[in-house]
């Protein structure tokens, strides 16, 4: 099948002209001659790549690379602009464009980058159908872990899974995915078509949380009006997934300890005895092996539900999955606030791998939901990082936000040692420097007169702090 190229320029000989080498070359073309035309054929033929010109009629080629890349963020685009708005051209990399190409056209270039970028595309477009199976099965925060302590796990998951019965307890710091690996033992099992149940034993009061996992008989007490089933009955053939069972009830968790040892039960206000067949995965942050000597868990039961435990590292034991969670939750947020966030800044990183994530991946994920909301900008940098993160960092040597400098410095007492007071005010003013560069794609004018200095003098404090243009 041949890869379809839409081209979208306003000029009808561009056009011509790039559409016959385009088809000499074995591809499928379309041609539109403004960004209207181009989003209805987008919608239509939905091609795998497209070259598009800057400058249209209606509206500017940055808005529809926006659009199309909001809608069909696997689609590959490539824009064509005149050498005079190269560095638009390469804002509109930052916005997701693949490349840009100059005109006039050189033909052996745009055939290399047309390949280049359909190989890229396919890559994308393989990542996001796998992303979008991996989420069907374990949820929209499941991300594959690079970490050599998870690969142990999901090698573990993945034999434990084939077991079929085997009772397992996962045990981890809160916001570190428990949930994610229960659902996964599910999924890879031979009761993956059953139905997989869970609760929260937290959550529920302990007559409540009887009610639920036993069900009830119309009568049992007051507000008993119907016969109810339990979870363990509508977990039959499947699994069943108890999160914090630490917050169990002794009363409970008698009762519970037969249904392990027999996988029979009677619902409340039952006299027969029901039987079933279900796995049953626990979950706790609380060390139970400190509940059973303090006599507030049963040994017993805790040694039916450890057949096979498993530990969940916290995310500060496995940093090396940081990056890969970042780019994760980005683009998650990025669809659902409309953002366009493509990197994170090599300061900005720093500060995430010297955080320790006390809430782990869930402290993660909210952090950057908070930053994708609140910023509008397409790299994620250190000042739009929470102050949780950096509060302590300005006795290290990384780069930090100007504010929180400021902020630090004045809000704690001065320690015995005293302040470096040089080398904070020069680092302020390089930050301040490196900002306003930033701002204006690294224009020497213009940020001198963001900072309201005279250029020779801006020109002085870059070359000092070998700030140079690349």
């Amino acid at each position: 099948m041949k890869p379809v190229v839409l081209l979208v320029d306003d000029e009808k000989t561009i056009r011509l002209f790039l559409e016959k080498t385009l088809k000499d070359d074995g591809y499928e073309t379309f041609t539109a001659a403004n960004g209207e035309e181009a989003f209805q054929i987008v919608e239509k033929e939905l091609p795998d790549l497209v070259l598009l010109d800057l400058k249209l009629p209606d509206i500017s080629g940055l808005e529809v690379l926006e659009k199309v890349k909001k809608e069909y963020p696997e689609i590959c685009i490539i824009m064509l602009t005149a050498f005079a708005d190269i560095e638009t051209a390469v804002s509109a990399m930052r916005k997701g464009a693949f490349d840009f190409i100059s005109k006039p056209v050189n033909l052996e270039q745009l055939l290399l980058i047309v390949e280049k970028g359909l190989n890229s595309q396919r890559l994308n477009r393989e990542l996001i159908n796998l992303r979008r199976r991996l989420e069907l099965d374990f949820g929209k925060d499941y991300v594959p872990s690079v970490s050599e302590r998870m690969k142990k796990i999901y090698k573990t998951v993945k034999t434990v899974a084939g077991s079929g019965t085997t009772t397992v307890l996962i045990q981890g710091e809160s916001g570190t995915g428990k949930e994610i690996i229960s659902n996964m033992i599910h999924k890879f099992s031979e009761r993956r078509d059953g139905p997989f149940m869970e609760i929260n034993c937290a959550s529920l009061p302990e007559e409540l949380l009887e009610s639920e996992l036993f069900g009830h008989e119309k009568g049992a007490f007051t507000d008993a009006k119907e016969r109810k089933r339990g979870l363990l009955e509508l977990a039959n053939k499947g699994t069943l997934f108890l999160d914090e069972i630490g917050e169990m009830s002794k009363t409970i968790q008698v009762k519970f300890l037969r249904v392990l040892e027999k996988m029979t039960f009677r619902r409340v206000g039952g006299t027969k005895d029901l039987s079933v067949d279900v796995r049953i995965i626990s979950a706790t942050n609380k060390n139970l092996e400190e509940a059973v000597y303090n006599n507030e868990f049963r040994k017993d039961l805790y040694y039916r539900l450890k057949v096979i435990p498993i530990d969940i590292p916290p995310l500060r034991e496995r940093k090396e999955d940081l990056f890969i969670f970042m780019k994760h939750f980005l683009n998650k947020f990025n669809k659902q606030f409309s953002k366009n966030f493509q990197e994170i800044s090599d300061d900005a990183f720093k500060a995430i791998l010297k955080y320790e994530w006390p809430g782990n991946i869930r402290e993660l994920k909210n952090a950057v939901e908070r930053i994708v909301l609140l910023e509008d900008d397409v790299i994620l940098r250190i000042e739009h990082l929470p102050n949780s993160i950096l509060k302590n960092t300005i006795n290290d040597n990384d780069q930090f936000t100007i504010l929180n400098k400021i902020e630090v410095a004045l809000s704690k007492p001065y320690p015995e040692e005293g302040v470096p007071f040089e080398d904070l005010i020069l680092s302020l003013e390089k930050d301040l420097i490196k900002k306003a560069m930033r701002e204006v794609n690294e224009n020497q004018s213009k940020a001198a007169r963001l900072l309201c200095l005279k250029r020779d003098k801006l020109r002085y404090r870059l070359k000092n702090f070998d700030l140079e243009l690349r």
